[in-house]
């Protein structure tokens, strides 16, 4: 039985900006959703609408598994096509709608007449895909993801349309909100790199010697927060990381399952499908890479972080997404953290998380500044390990209230000024929060834009909702900050 494809608002909006971006002159668009925010029916939809004007089109994905299951979701709105790959039962080639993996595009080198072509996970384009694209001039072209900062992408992609941040999904109740816990870190000081990055083998030797905390941890959550034992998706450093922390959950009595590139499809496929039952046998799963794709259980509740990365925010921001899935009954979604990924790409999380993308090839990939132990004990609750919330001085999860060690002291009953250099940028916080607003309205941008503005300014988030009807003078002190910040901004980019 066949369900009708019926859009949501938001994906409407981003369906409007392509359109928008076509009508301007982009043939080859990026189009960033977060994680969980369908962006599979809004390509679904595109196909279905080129497919009815009697056009031919494409969706390619890189991966044997993806494109069945996207071709079962097609299924499920009953929308006809084939499935362009060697030996699937499903190889009808003169069908107007196509899904194919990316090593078939490949191997065919052309596609007669196609006019639309859709790229999933296009941050991970392929050489040959990209030669595809520069070569069919005539194919209008759509990349979709969720962490468009590989670099490059500014060279096949010519526009972004980004009209829905992870906050305002959250916010409507489309994704999970993400508490998350600092836990016990695995130590790769002097770890040896590739290309950047650490490399898979030192993480995974140092994440076995965690592995033991990071089973307990997992234990004493699960049962703090739901009382019970809960869904959950470990991100582990590497095959032999995977099959230590299967064989210690299995000796605290629960059922977590390795999974890797090393396991036959079929026994892969086996293990997922007994994982997707409610009342599955299996408690968590286990992989380095596999579920950072496709991977969309919406009743997963728990994710753990256990695969540190110096400069992957793309692979980052991709896990933190799979637990954020809404499921009902989900109020919210738990991030156990033994990687320090979290704090390692804060900054831009809280950037993307607020304001989304805004251009793509932005030099987001670089290593990043390791936090000093200083700044890791700061951010989190030091009595049950959760990240502090910027609005509140009390956890969340265990109640405990911290004390403020802030340069600037303030008197109850008084105003304390807010001072950039020597000079007097607002009277107060809610000055501040207001003048940004009003330089928000008149510049046309999104709300989120003035909470980034406050953070870089004061160094948390604002605890006020954004005004959309603030008309208040901006300060000169307030305009010239803002100036250095978009300055310093456009420095990183040119740099990158």
């Amino acid at each position: 039985m066949s369900n009708e494809l019926i859009l949501r608002d938001y994906q409407e909006l981003s369906l409007q900006g392509l359109r928008e971006g076509f009508a301007a002159g982009h043939r080859s668009q990026m189009l960033y959703l977060p994680t969980g925010g369908g962006k599979t029916e809004i390509a679904l939809s595109m196909l279905a609408a080129a497919a009815e004007k009697g056009n031919r089109c494409a969706m390619v994905l890189d991966r044997r598994v993806l494109v069945d299951q996207t071709s079962g979701r097609m299924d499920k709105y009953d929308i006809d096509h084939g499935v362009l790959m060697a030996g699937h039962w499903r190889y009808l080639t003169y069908k107007s709608i196509q899904i194919c993996s990316a090593q078939t595009l490949e191997k065919r080198g052309s596609f007669p007449n196609l006019k639309l072509l859709v790229v999933d996970e296009a941050h991970n384009t392929r050489s040959a895909t990209a030669e595809f694209i520069k070569n069919n001039p005539l194919v209008k072209v759509v990349g979709l993801s969720a962490s468009p900062f590989t670099k490059g992408l500014g060279d096949i992609f010519t526009n972004v349309v980004s009209r829905s941040t992870t906050k305002e999904l959250v916010d409507s109740g489309s994704l999970a909100p993400l508490r998350v816990f600092i836990a016990k870190e695995i130590d790769m000081s002097g770890a040896k790199k590739v290309a950047g990055e650490w490399s898979s083998a030192e993480a995974g030797a140092r994440g076995i010697q965690i592995t033991g905390d990071i089973v307990s941890e997992w234990i004493k959550k699960t049962h703090e927060i739901f009382g019970e034992p809960k869904k959950t998706i470990v991100f582990c450093a590497g095959v032999a990381h995977g099959q230590d922390l299967s064989v210690k959950f299995k000796e605290a009595g629960y059922n977590f399952a390795s999974i890797s590139y090393k396991d036959a499809d079929e026994d892969k496929q086996e293990i997922l499908k007994e994982f997707s039952k409610p009342d599955s046998a299996i408690h968590g799963l286990i992989a380095t890479d596999i579920l950072t794709k496709g991977f969309d259980q919406s009743d997963v509740m728990i994710g753990i972080s256990a695969r540190p990365f110096t400069k992957s925010f793309s692979s980052h921001v991709q896990q933190l997404g799979r637990p954020m899935r809404p499921h009902p009954g989900k109020s919210n979604a738990i991030w156990l953290d033994h990687s320090g990924n979290f704090l390692r790409f804060q900054d831009q999380w809280d950037d993307l998380y607020h304001s989304g993308v805004r251009a793509l090839d932005d030099g987001a990939e670089k290593p990043k500044k390791e936090p000093t132990k200083e700044d890791k004990e700061a951010a989190k609750c030091p009595k049950c390990g959760e990240l502090w919330q910027t609005n509140g001085d009390i956890c969340q999860h265990c109640g405990h209230v911290r004390v403020r060690r802030n340069a600037v002291i303030s008197v109850p009953g008084q105003l304390t000024e807010i001072m950039i250099g020597k000079s007097v940028a607002a009277k107060d916080n809610k000055d501040l929060w207001l003048q940004l607003c009003s330089y928000v309205r008149q510049k046309g941008s999104k709300p989120g834009r003035a909470a980034h503005l406050y953070q870089k300014i004061i160094g948390e988030f604002p605890r006020f909702g954004f005004d959309e009807n603030a008309n208040v003078p901006v300060s000169t002190v307030t305009l010239g900050k803002i100036r250095s910040l978009d300055i310093a901004f456009s420095k990183r980019r040119a740099e990158a």
